[in-house]
């Protein structure tokens, strides 16, 4: 889940529709973006098209506080990941490789499980997330998101379940309220 400067491939409706509703959330309206996910979900099936189910349950993730509710979607989003091929995130975004994803996916799935108190299935994820941060860019993100994996590790050795708190000037990359969980990627 890179960010890249390219543009968009070509037009893809399921997109442009999550794309809108993550909109919607980041401008305070979270219950909308909700129903309109869930919406666009029961369109998609759980074996539609891979990279709408991962950009889908990424973005609904964030959107619930609860983190059994929000492991549920991350979940779904590394299962969709594991379904892509690069030919199919860069028919969508030329920049996006599929190896890029899973630090963020990794990290946000540590997060969920040690917030819940499932500090050896959070150490699994960060030891995962670690192992994929070297197909992250060399850029601010790719920074913001090495750091955020640091610190979940930090707080899974300390067996912390408090939510994190943003670093501060750090803008999330997705959907709704934070979580207090790390910056999430945005692939729109």
């Amino acid at each position: 889940m890179t960010t890249a400067s390219t543009t968009s491939a070509a037009p893809d409706p399921t997109m442009e529709a999550i794309g809108h509703a993550v909109a919607e959330a980041r401008a305070g309206d979270s219950a909308t973006a909700r129903q309109t996910l869930l919406g666009l979900w029961s369109t998609i099936g759980a074996t539609g098209d891979p990279l709408h189910r991962c950009s889908l349950a990424h973005h609904m993730a964030d959107l619930h506080e609860d983190p059994a509710r929000a492991l549920a979607w991350d979940i779904r989003a590394l299962d969709a990941a594991d379904a892509l091929t690069d030919q199919r995130v860069q028919a969508h975004h030329a920049g996006l490789r599929v190896a890029g994803f899973y630090p963020s996916l990794h990290l946000n799935l540590a997060d969920d499980y040690r917030r819940l108190g499932s500090f050896d299935a959070a150490g699994e994820h960060i030891r995962t997330a670690r192992e994929h941060a070297p197909n992250l860019p060399q850029d601010a993100y790719g920074a913001l998101l090495r750091t955020a994996i640091e610190e979940v590790a930090e707080a899974v050795a300390q067996r912390s379940t408090a939510e994190r708190v943003q670093a501060p000037g750090a803008t999330p990359h997705a959907a709704g309220p934070s979580r207090g969980t790390p910056p999430r990627l945005s692939w729109q």
